[in-house]
């Protein structure tokens, strides 16, 4: 049994999120981010897909560590904009994770559309691969809109401009439990965590 699960992001947040929902469910685990392991070359993302991505990261991340790993990729998908920017939500500025950037991007193509078209979906692919070839991939949906403006100073990403259904705060004026509890990445960490607490405890 390994004590170690490798989640494959350097984002402190995601770390933390994870940490947070595996504590009650697979106490003894460790669950440790790149930051932890020696450093290895990470390939570009270049599935057509969430998913794609997720079990790139995390087949890449088993590959060079030999810990079972978790990687997610995520993003948004707006409406108006035939669910773009998709997986490259990360790099639609043309930089990657330039949050600022990409956020004022989005808002601008947006600019003209109405209240009633601004529907999105937050996005979530969780993969998990372990050293013997176990693989389980699933992908789960916050839907929302985007707002006029960013406002909140919790999250990151596209949080300060993503209203959630039936809120009228944004994901990044929602406390983390709230958060955790709604999000796209917290339905699909909490998801995983039974199948995690049963391939780790085998």
């Amino acid at each position: 049994m390994s004590h170690r699960l490798l989640l494959a992001t350097r984002n402190a947040g995601k770390l933390a999120e994870l940490q947070r929902l595996l504590a009650t469910a697979v106490p003894g685990v460790a669950v440790v981010g790149l930051r932890d392991v020696p450093e290895y070359p990470e390939a570009p993302e270049t599935g057509a897909t969430f998913e794609e991505n997720a079990l790139l990261k995390a087949r890449e991340a088993v590959r060079y560590t030999g810990l079972p790993a978790v990687a997610d990729d995520s993003g948004i998908t707006a409406d108006a904009l035939n669910g773009m920017p998709g997986v490259l939500s990360a790099r639609w500025s043309g930089r990657h994770g330039n949050d600022a950037a990409n956020t004022a991007l989005l808002l601008g193509q947006l600019a003209d559309v109405p209240d009633e078209r601004r529907g999105a979906a937050f996005v979530c692919a969780a993969a998990l691969v372990t050293p013997d070839g176990v693989e389980h991939v699933l992908e789960r949906q916050w839907r929302g809109s985007v707002g006029r403006g960013p406002r909140g100073a919790n999250g990151f990403g596209y949080d300060p401009v993503f209203v959630p259904a039936g809120q009228t705060v944004t994901a990044a004026e929602l406390g983390p439990a709230e958060k955790d509890a709604l999000s796209h990445r917290g339905q699909a960490f909490a998801a995983l965590v039974p199948v995690l607490a049963e391939v780790l405890r085998g």
